[in-house]
């Protein structure tokens, strides 16, 4: 194999499906786990705004409404509260940010790279931190969440495309699931943040917990930029070489090694293989394949698109984050509750207590039957929080039992959704269209988190709807949806390399899929020389064609 930008002379390949990818390091797990540290700030930055809203200094400040006197009733507690317009704003303009830079990213994680464009998007990200911190009224906050969005967006995308294009096969799972246990422990940190600045009379009430986002910002960008770039990536752009020196970093061999050898000829062949199903094409057909082949093939590329996108979608329609971007004002408003700031502490520490146990369970048991049950766990402790809020809401024994339930709700999405629809999403696309694939699906998880943050406060408000409990009827049946769509849409991807799922989804259906075994290589079907060496005409085709899009 050649060094520098030379083209590579051959590639050794194999006709063995055991031996496509290299025994798993220690040091090839962390290279890839570290990675998983940029859930913190997106977690942190989701997390922080639930307490600031409910700080009394800031929605003096906001508002301009008097503060309560000592030992205020219910109804003046409820009234010294942002409005409910206000509220949403604040709250969702974030997410807005996050759809466009989801959606650009992946455009980007194309042209420069996936590394390079997670650290761009932390630059981003620290600009908008930037004016929020600076911020004394709502103009100049709205316009660093939305900035700040931006980056967070980048970052939410590239980082799952990232660890599932560089992880191993049989971690690849628990290492995204590290993700998600990172985000709650952002989510973590924030409500400790919250929790200790709550009752400053001054500008660091709102102003600190700010700021301290510019720390994770920095350490992922910096640490980041010393590990290699996706392999994956470089096939992309016809640069073999360097997807087999980065091969050789993240798997711990020597380039020359059969291991990353034959890992590489099976990732070009299956480019290969991908690029004559549907043709390169301009920048803007480029994005067409992805809606490209039948609504009723479970490998089409408009099937696969519609199923990230539909998955990150049923994550947000679980409702989770009512709790972690609404909850203070939900346990206020029970009437029972001393101090919701506590609880919604507690309720995020389940959250992060819960998570870790999909690392070994995503792997033990697979990506489908955690989805399945994780919903059918959820929707009984909702619609069971729903019922005794509605029937008993006044009874402090039903408050704290609903408490529970939540607490309970909260395992299961942590164990089971929350992780599970970012690993289904980093391995369901053909490598063509895997960075805008990923884009737009990250990008649907935050539209509808926009659109759950705008219109939740009109739901639950004094001065509008005031479901109260009763919100969790409808969190109740969205995931009795879940459950459905998990069983008929979800399929098993668990142990498979990325270029096996592509195979897999090929010869089975969702249901079906959990009994698939790959039976072969691309690099074998597609064509290898008697030396044992992919076909030349392959590699050259690559490389040739190497493109941003």
């Amino acid at each position: 194999m050649s060094g520098g930008d030379e083209k590579v002379a051959e590639v050794t390949a194999t006709t063995d499906v055991n031996r496509i990818e290299a025994p798993i390091t220690w040091k090839a797990y962390f290279m890839v786990a570290f990675a998983a540290f940029g859930g913190i700030y997106f977690g942190y930055d989701s997390g922080y705004i639930n307490g600031v809203k409910g700080m009394p200094y800031f929605i003096h400040q906001q508002t301009g409404k008097p503060y309560p006197p000592p030992n205020p009733t219910d109804e003046e507690k409820a009234a010294f509260a942002l409005e409910a317009w206000r509220d949403s704003l604040i709250t969702s303009i974030l997410s807005a940010g996050t759809f466009f830079g989801a959606i650009i990213a992946g455009d980007i994680a194309d042209f420069i790279g996936r590394r390079m464009t997670i650290i761009v998007g932390c630059a981003v990200f620290m600009v908008g931190v930037i004016l929020q911190t600076a911020s004394a009224g709502l103009g100049l906050l709205v316009a660093g969440r939305l900035i700040a969005g931006f980056g967070v967006g980048f970052v939410s995308a590239i980082i799952i495309l990232y660890m599932s294009e560089c992880s191993p096969r049989k971690i690849r799972g628990a290492v995204v699931a590290g993700y998600q246990f990172a985000i709650t422990i952002g989510l973590l940190l924030a409500a400790c943040v919250d929790y200790a600045t709550q009752n400053r009379m001054d500008t660091g009430s709102y102003r600190i917990p700010i700021a301290i986002q510019m720390l994770w910002a920095l350490l992922l960008g910096g640490g980041i930029a010393f590990l290699p770039d996706s392999p994956r990536y470089f096939v992309k752009r016809g640069k073999l070489d360097k997807a087999a020196k980065s091969l050789s970093r993240l798997r711990g061999q020597p380039v020359s090694s059969d291991f990353v050898q034959n890992e590489l000829a099976e990732i070009v062949a299956n480019h290969e293989y991908e690029l004559q199903v549907v043709p390169q094409g301009s920048y803007w057909s480029s994005w067409a394949n992805c809606f490209k082949g039948s609504l009723w093939k479970p490998s089409s590329n408009v099937r696969r698109t519609i199923l990230g996108t539909s998955m990150q979608m049923m994550q947000q329609w679980t409702g989770v984050n009512f709790i972690f971007y609404f909850g203070t004002t939900f346990f206020n408003q029970l009437g029972t509750i001393d101090n919701p700031f506590f609880i919604s502490l507690i309720t995020t520490l389940v959250n992060v207590c819960s998570t870790p146990i999909s690392f070994w369970t995503i792997e033990r048991f697979g990506r489908r039957p955690l989805l399945i049950w994780g919903a059918l766990g959820m929707l009984v402790c909702e619609f069971l929080v729903a019922i005794m809020g509605t029937v008993d809401g006044d009874n402090p024994a039903t408050v704290r039992a609903m408490i529970a339930f939540i607490c309970i709700y909260i395992f299961f999405f942590a164990s089971t959704w929350g992780p599970g629809a970012w690993v289904v999403i980093g391995e369901i696309f053909p490598l063509p269209i895997r960075s805008r694939g990923v884009g737009l699906s990250t990008a649907s998880n935050w539209l509808w988190n926009c659109i759950i943050t705008v219109i939740t406060p009109y739901l639950v408000n004094e001065d509008k709807a005031f479901l109260q409990a009763k919100v969790f009827f409808l969190w109740g049946a969205l995931c009795t949806a879940c459950f459905v769509y998990a069983y008929l849409l979800v399929p098993e991807t668990k142990g498979l390399s990325l270029e096996q799922v592509d195979k897999m989804l090929e010869e089975t259906t969702p249901r079906t899929s959990s009994r698939w075994v790959p039976h072969t290589t691309f690099a074998a079907e597609l064509g290898m020389t008697e030396k044992g060496t992919l076909a030349p005409e392959i590699v050259q085709d690559v490389e040739r064609k190497g493109s941003v899009v």
